[in-house]
């Protein structure tokens, strides 16, 4: 898909992503089995509310499950962005390189010994996805590490990992089976909010890393012997940014299992709405993503309240279709 053209660059439309965000964090505030009028919700912010309850709903559950699908949905925006960029490749999104199935490796391998505590499975999500991210960039490594063969690369990890997968799947009893399928539909409910200040600090430093490389990214979108030609050390900056967006992806497949189409979806709105340049394209994918996922993981409570539906299932029935309305836009553009 070519990059869209819109009038719609003026930084004004960076304070609307910011509103939209925070309407999306109110919507998420609100929406649970539990009815809080917004009014109250502010009063609990404010100190003003009586009700115990309340209080605890919003300050203790609801708070940190949405700051969780901010930073996920921030996360994958930016990572799928990067790997867009430097694949040259606009259906990459941050599960192409295998990560997820690298990812869900580890965390059924956990489930399937028993070890499926709020600490012990993102941990071992984490460590599955970067195994997954430094055997793909090994394997790639000995074919000089093009676009080409880091896509492939990926595809063969994913394939391997599923396979590892399904067979541990196959060996489990059926609790744990389910654990496991209702973790790689995307949850955000099973995060221990004490991880979040070191998701945010790990995800503040991916981010900074990409944005800090914005130039490169735009020199990389434009193929390597021109970004080569143009005096950028085309090896290290890829290294670089696949290892700054892979750890992204890694952070939030770990706090929140996989959560499909956000990586791929996002950074083509954005790119429809800030044009290519990645200093804006940046963040403004990883605040359209908060605000999506933030957005989503509200409606999977809403929908069929008291139970949830997985975020992953909302995200891939939302963007979907979003997609194919950008492919068949930019196809009629063409």
């Amino acid at each position: 898909m070519r990059a869209l053209t819109t009038p719609f660059r003026s930084p004004a439309w960076l304070l609307i992503l910011t509103g939209c965000l925070l309407l999306a964090f109110g919507f998420s505030l609100w929406a649970g089995p539990l009815r809080i009028p917004f009014t109250d919700i502010l009063a609990v912010f404010f100190g003003t509310e009586t009700d115990a309850a309340q209080s605890t709903v919003v300050l203790k559950i609801r708070l940190p499950r949405a700051v969780l699908a901010a930073l996920v949905g921030a996360s994958l925006g930016s990572a799928g962005c990067a790997f867009q960029a430097v694949l040259r490749n606009p259906l990459a999104d941050p599960y192409v390189l295998g990560v997820s199935g690298g990812a869900a490796l580890g965390a059924v391998a956990a489930i399937s010994l028993g070890f499926a505590s709020a600490m012990i499975l993102p941990a071992a999500a984490f460590v599955g996805a970067i195994g997954a991210l430094a055997l793909v960039y090994w394997v790639a490594r000995a074919h000089r590490s093009t676009p080409h063969t880091l896509i492939l690369s990926g595809v063969m990890v994913g394939s391997f990992a599923a396979a590892l997968l399904l067979f541990l799947l196959w060996l489990a009893p059926s609790d744990p089976v389910r654990s496991a399928i209702f973790w790689l539909a995307g949850n955000l409910s099973l995060a221990d909010p004490n991880l979040l200040p070191w998701a945010m600090a790990w995800s503040t430093l991916g981010f900074a890393v990409l944005w800090l490389h914005f130039p490169a990214l735009d020199l990389l979108t434009q193929g390597e012997e021109v970004a080569a030609d143009l005096g950028l050390a085309v090896g290290r900056a890829r290294l670089l940014v696949f290892v700054a967006a892979g750890a992204l992806t890694a952070c939030a497949v770990a706090m929140a299992g996989l959560v499909g189409f956000v990586g791929l979806v996002v950074p083509h709105a954005a790119r429809l709405l800030w044009g290519p340049g990645h200093r804006r394209l940046l963040p403004a994918s990883a605040l359209l993503g908060a605000a999506f996922l933030l957005a989503a993981d509200a409606v999977s409570r809403q929908i069929l309240a008291p139970a949830e539906v997985p975020v992953g299932v909302v995200t891939a029935l939302l963007g979907a279709p979003f997609f194919l309305y950008l492919l068949r836009r930019s196809e009629g553009g063409a």
